[in-house]
Formats: C-alpha cells, structure tokens, sequence
C-alpha cells in the first residue's frame, strides 16, 4: 500500500507527519511531498523508515499541473497508489480584510489551494480508477472550518478556496463511486502548529482557544486520526463526507 501525502513539512502538515507514522505502522509506504522544506519532510521520511517502510520526498508545486503530473509519477516507484491526501495549502500570510489583499496574493491561494487540489485528484483518479485499469483507492481533501466561518477579517479568500474544495470532494465522490475510489474531506478546526504565527498571528491559538466549545485549539495528531480513519476500510462505506473536526465549533 502506497500513500501520498502533498505538503507534509509544516503547519498542518505536521498533523500529516503524525499521519505518515501511524500509516507506516499500518504497512503503508509513503510519498511525501514538499513545496521548499525538504529538510522538515526529510525527517518525516525518516521516521517512517524507522518502521520498517519505504518513504520517498519529492518536491514539487501543486499550482503546476506539470509538477503535479511528475510527483504522482515519482510515487509510483514505491508501487501503485492506494491513498491520496491532498493537505498542500497556503492562506497568503497576510490576514486582514478581503478588499486589503492584493490580486497576487489572492492568485496564489487559489492556485495552490483550489487548483492544486483539481490537479491531484485528477491524476490520483487516472492511476487508481477502475476506469483506467487501477485497483480503488481513498482520496482525502483538506479543508478547514473557515470554510462554514467565512474567517472573516483574517483569510476571507482563504475561506472560500476552503469551500470550493468541499464543493469538489462531493462532486468527485459521485463521479468516481464506482470506480472504486472514495473521496471524503476532513475540516479542522483552530489547531495548535506554526502556521498562525509563521501568518503574523502568534497570539491567534490563546485568543480564539476560548470561543472553542471543548475550550482549546486541536493537536496535530487528532487531525492525523480523523484522516487516518478516512483512509481506513473502517469508513469503507464513507464517501463524499466532510468530517468536522474542530472542537464543536
């Protein structure tokens, strides 16, 4: 079994990182893709093989189809794909209200966010459809419950890439149900990594931690099972879902 895991250094990544672990523990063998931290995906890499399986890094940009095309291709030496889990995402870094951002900025969230996402689970489908001569896999999209929020005065833009990839995994789901791939969709919630003081908000996990209903931000690890249970043949009868996981909010 083969998992690939796209942007898996940082930041929710390492929610994915916790996720690499428990699926080699599990007899996966996993790709895990970087955009410019090769170093941080490198130790994911390597604590993987500590378990016995196989890990291999590529870097590449989820924004170019062409980038895309060719990780998909250097995860096949590890063996014919069976999970895809599409986490690679950027908010910008630079909160604030939607008429501040710049049409650079905006650009790039879509590109790495909405059709990053597009461009992976199309060749995740042409190599495990049953359409195309391939055996059924899981595919898993990232979201965020900004998606429902709006995260407004923050990532308003960010939030509607969030949601046109919830849009996507339901759509995709029905195309593809019977060419034996599922696609479900896991939406964090506030969780506790990096990427809100590496976006100019150190303070962002202390001030919304209270508006939480179980009064705290989410561990990386929690996503990690939320995701690893969607992979699972646990949730064989799971597909186009999108599977909250944010503390009741």
């Amino acid at each position: 079994m083969t998992l690939l895991v796209t942007g898996a250094s940082r930041g929710v990544g390492a929610a994915l990182a916790v996720l690499a672990v428990l699926a080699a523990e599990r007899g996966h063998d996993v790709v895990l893709n970087y955009a410019s931290d090769g170093q941080a995906a490198e130790e994911v890499a390597a604590a993987v093989r500590t378990h016995g399986r196989q890990a291999l890094t590529v870097r590449a940009d989820v924004a170019s189809a062409e980038d895309v095309a060719e990780l998909f291709d250097a995860a096949a030496e590890l063996g014919p794909l069976t999970g895809v889990v599409n986490n690679a995402a950027v908010t910008g870094n630079t909160p604030g209200r939607l008429d501040e951002q710049s049409p650079e900025v905006v650009r790039r969230v879509l590109d790495v966010n909405v059709a990053g996402v597009i461009f992976s689970c199309q060749e995740a489908v042409r190599r495990m459809s049953t359409r195309y001569g391939g055996s059924g896999g899981v595919i898993v999209n990232v979201s965020s419950t900004a998606a429902r929020t709006g995260s407004p005065g923050e990532w308003t833009h960010y939030a509607a890439s969030k949601a046109a990839v919830e849009t996507l995994t339901v759509g995709l789901a029905n195309e593809v149900a019977r060419e034996g791939i599922r696609v479900n969709a896991v939406a964090p919630g506030l969780v506790d990594t990096g990427l809100h003081a590496a976006a100019g908000l150190p303070d962002r996990i202390t001030r919304l931690a209270p508006t939480i209903p179980l009064g705290r931000a989410g561990q990386p690890g929690e996503i990690a099972e939320a995701v690893l249970w969607l992979l699972s043949p646990a949730a064989s009868y799971v597909t186009g879902a999108v599977l909250t996981v944010g503390g009741g909010r």
